[in-house]
């Protein structure tokens, strides 16, 4: 099989009054991998330039660490490959973004969400906050969906205690 590195090239840094964006200098199809996700620079503490890729894990993703959130994004960021995948169809140009969720358990500094999306969470702090209902609409990485069932196995245990 052969391996091939996907570089960031295809990506760039948008600056508007001060707010970051990640747009795309090509057009990509629905499932295509943009790029590889860095992970040269891991830590166990989240900041504003990570991404949180395993349970207590989180990685400085560079050029990624401009990409925003939304509640309708149309990009996935898969921790277990380490690649950017297009969610759809995705024009030349255009801005890129990611469900925060989709990788966050409990967000550092969270905000609230002005996407417009009809599916809009409104308040961006994790997956932690969310509803299941929520979630399941959603990609949603294998670290969050475990910490996921772990939390909810906790409620069981705690509504038996309080019979």
């Amino acid at each position: 099989m052969m391996s091939t590195t996907i570089t960031m090239e295809t990506l760039a840094i948008k600056t508007e009054n001060k707010f970051r964006t990640l747009v795309t200098k090509q057009a990509y199809k629905k499932g295509e991998v943009i790029c590889s996700m860095p992970s040269e620079n891991i830590m166990d503490k989240p900041n504003r330039f990570t991404v949180q890729i395993g349970r207590e894990v989180h990685t400085h993703v560079g050029k990624l660490a401009a990409l925003n959130h939304s509640c309708d994004p149309n990009v996935i960021l898969d921790t277990k490959k380490m690649v950017m995948i297009a969610r759809r169809d995705i024009e030349k140009g255009e801005e890129l973004s990611f469900f925060y969720p989709s990788t966050e358990w409990e967000m550092q500094a969270p905000f609230i969400c002005i996407c417009g999306a009809s599916n809009c969470i409104h308040v961006v702090a994790g997956a932690r906050f969310l509803p299941l209902s929520t979630l399941e609409n959603h990609y949603l990485n294998p670290h969050i969906r475990e910490m996921m069932i772990e939390l909810l196995n906790h409620t069981q245990e705690h509504l038996k205690s309080l019979k």
